[in-house]
């Protein structure tokens, strides 16, 4: 994976997307092979890898939204009070849920739930960002609303996503490379390079979902 990519990887169920994320992220060491970020071995979890998941219960319920991103960036980063939350607010802006900041998760909706931690995630300034079928529990319309600021943040910001996904669409949408991955036991069965196809209305777009759809298939 290049730095500042969107590295999509994306198969059937139970081939291994997810525990590959988690080997990233530092939640567990491979059993075998080797994983190297930024030339060396994963770390221990730390904010540089930041995760977002598909779980929408991934902030505190005693904490505001505001307060939530703010008690990140105090544990993980030892900025002062003040600080965090002027940068906690700057993310939430960024992620259009700054209306929200006083609120406490239970008032918010899931895809509101997901801006916030995907801001909580941004405010850290990691070298990467995992995420885990993060818009796969939403519905369409707010699914494709983050799917589009998503792709404004990567733009705007120098962060590496690493994206786990089941919708072929998604991953051409937002990947530079799509990694394809065969059913359990998995092997890579191709990396597609989708940087140029961002319009879904082309016959790229079209051209490279068939391809995906046949090799997903085919595995």
């Amino acid at each position: 994976m290049e730095r500042g990519e969107t590295f999509v990887i994306i198969g059937p169920s139970g081939c291994g997307k997810t525990t590959l994320l988690k080997a990233m992220a530092g939640f567990m060491r491979p059993a075998s092979g080797t994983l190297r970020i930024e030339g060396g071995p994963p770390r221990e979890p730390g904010p540089d890898r930041a995760v977002v998941f598909q779980d929408f219960d991934q902030l505190f319920a005693w904490r505001t939204v505001r307060d939530n991103v703010a008690y990140a960036l105090r544990t993980a980063r030892k900025f002062s009070k003040n600080d965090a939350l002027r940068r906690a607010s700057e993310a939430l802006a960024l992620v259009d849920i700054a209306r929200a900041a006083d609120r406490y998760p239970h008032e918010l909706s899931g895809g509101m739930k997901q801006r916030a931690a995907i801001a909580r995630a941004i405010a850290l300034e990691p070298l990467m960002l995992l995420m885990d079928e993060p818009f796969g529990a939403l519905d369409a319309i707010t699914r494709q609303q983050l799917q589009i600021e998503l792709a404004r943040i990567c733009a705007d910001t120098p962060v590496t996503v690493v994206l786990v996904t089941h919708s072929i669409q998604e991953a051409i949408y937002l990947g530079d490379r799509v990694m394809v991955m065969s059913p359990f036991p998995a092997r890579v069965l191709e990396i597609v390079d989708t940087s140029h196809a961002r319009d879904v209305e082309t016959p790229e777009f079209a051209r490279l979902t068939g391809h995906l759809r046949d090799l997903l298939v085919r595995a």
